[in-house]
């Protein structure tokens, strides 16, 4: 059908033009893609293909919000997920698969229907759903993105990827850590997460 197929029953895309809808992040006025959009406007994939989670991401996800909800104080932090979006510049944002932030900044900055612009105390990501065909390969869009987050004000940025299962721990002015799923890794006010070992317990159904 090529690049004037339907998206959904109102909507064509025009020849030449991607929808704002398949923009996954926005870096200084620079749209960052979902990953294989443009199979999306040649009509090989849907635009749901495109911005879902795998199985795996979305069981690890679960596994590490039910840890956090179970243990992290509610009074001092508000755990934010499902592609929380984090603006910190003009035409500039980000999304993120589990944000923690201190609540008393965030409720000071108000709650809307906008993106937030308090920086987040932590941030978690699972992996990615960015086109990374202008970044050549993952690292550099993870180094990106991690360094951005940094610059804003994020305190800690930890990664995990499932295709080598490392995380990588980020913390400004301070070396960055890759290592293995099994490490202890702390998130916040010494609450300290070992992935590996909860998922092999989720896995045996505890």
């Amino acid at each position: 059908m090529g690049t004037s197929q339907i998206i959904d029953k109102n909507k064509k895309i025009k020849k030449g033009k991607v929808p704002k809808e398949l923009i996954y992040e926005m870096r200084y006025g620079k749209p960052i893609y979902y990953r294989d959009y443009d199979k999306v406007l040649e009509g090989e994939k849907t635009m749901e293909e495109v911005m879902g989670s795998s199985k795996l991401q979305v069981f690890i996800i679960s596994v590490i919000l039910d840890f956090l909800f179970k243990t992290l104080n509610s009074k001092n932090y508000i755990i934010a997920t499902n592609e929380a979006g984090f603006q910190w510049a003009p035409r500039t944002w980000r999304n993120l698969d589990i944000a923690i932030f201190d609540r008393k900044k965030l409720l000071e900055e108000g709650i809307n229907n906008k993106y937030a612009k308090t920086p987040p105390e932590i941030v978690i990501e699972i992996d990615t759903k960015a086109d990374l065909k202008k970044y050549g390969d993952f690292m550099n869009y993870q180094r990106e993105k991690t360094q951005d987050l940094l610059d804003a004000g994020v305190k800690k940025v930890i990664w995990y990827t499932t295709f080598d299962k490392k995380v990588m721990l980020a913390e400004k002015d301070k070396p960055w850590i890759i290592t293995d799923w099994n490490y202890e890794v702390e998130i916040v006010d010494n609450l300290k997460l070992n992935l590996g070992e909860i998922l092999i317990k989720e896995l045996k159904g505890k």
